[in-house]
């Protein structure tokens, strides 16, 4: 079997986002772990993806019928057992399809094409395609969901938490996690039908595929209201945004586009890019993303 050598991206991510030794030790035991996942589902290795994810490692491998494949490992603590009940109840529609689940965050996938996401088509079109891509996701959770997936209350409610402790100690900051505080609770207070949703969708979740044109990949499921699910969407390409002279007012013609096109609220959906992009930039200022930070602040300045 080749050498495994995770990517510096997934290197990187995971020191900001797992704490403690937790991050370098399952580093040190993928290589094992891929072990275990190519024997447990007879599969031979190709090479690692790169750049590939920020939560996980891909590898690119072959059946035993040479058909081409994924298998995906992930730490626990970005619930990979989350990832594969969202995928198998999906079933392939919309979403990129499950061909095995090893266990120990292991799954094996359906092999997209990872170098042409929605993100490379022009902006508008982008946009569009990735909230087709999405809407087909937008099914009605499994039975006995709470067991597997968290509510969007609930996962907000742990960001919330964080949150409000870098707003006390962070002037310069305080007034956007006010804002987007506030935001949160009225929303939390009046959710409308649950629904499965991605939970991290953006243009680059959405590949070309052989069987569907785009499929989405790399969910972070979680159970409530569709406009939650666009937030992130809403503000992509925000480098571009914050660079344009335009940007304030291109980001709200986003939001009422795909508030018109995905028949969602449209202040509902203000509101959770609001918060969403605080979290965001509160979350990359703590791990010293400073240039990450500046660009998410600003965006939400825009909305608050």
């Amino acid at each position: 079997m080749p050498h495994i050598e995770p990517p510096q991206r997934l290197v990187r991510a995971l020191s900001e986002s797992v704490p403690g030794t937790a991050a370098s030790a399952w580093l040190e035991g993928l290589p094992s772990a891929v072990e275990r996942g190519v024997a447990a589902c007879g599969v031979t290795v190709e090479r690692v993806q790169v750049p590939g994810g920020r939560s996980s490692l891909v590898v690119l491998v072959r059946r035993g019928d040479g058909s081409p494949a994924v298998l995906k490992i992930a730490p626990e603590r970005f619930r990979p057992a989350a990832e594969l009940a969202a995928l198998v109840h999906w079933g392939g529609l919309g979403a990129v399809q499950v061909l095995a689940g090893a266990g120990d965050g292991v799954l094996l996938l359906e092999r997209l094409r990872p170098d042409v996401s929605v993100r490379t088509l022009p902006e508008a079109k982008a946009t569009l395609e990735a909230a087709g891509a999405l809407r087909r996701l937008w099914v009605e959770p499994p039975a006995g969901w709470g067991e597997v997936f968290e509510s969007v209350t609930e996962r907000t409610g742990r960001q919330a938490a964080a949150m409000r402790g870098a707003g006390q100690a962070d002037a310069e900051v305080s007034a956007l996690v006010d804002a987007a505080l506030a935001v949160r609770e009225e929303l939390v207070a009046s959710a409308p039908e649950e629904r499965l949703l991605h939970g991290t969708f953006r243009q680059s979740k959405v590949l070309a595929g052989e069987r569907s044109p785009w499929l989405a990949v790399g969910p972070d499921p979680v159970v409530g209201e569709c406009a939650f699910d666009l937030a992130r969407l809403v503000r992509d390409r925000v480098e571009d945004l914050v660079g344009s002279p335009s940007g304030a007012a291109i980001a709200r013609r986003r939001v009422k586009k795909l508030a018109e096109v995905l028949e969602v609220d449209q202040d509902r959906l203000r509101g959770w890019v609001l918060f969403r992009a605080v979290e965001s930039g509160v979350r990359a200022r703590r791990v010293g993303r400073d240039r990450d930070a500046e660009l998410l602040l600003e965006f939400a300045s825009w909305l608050s």
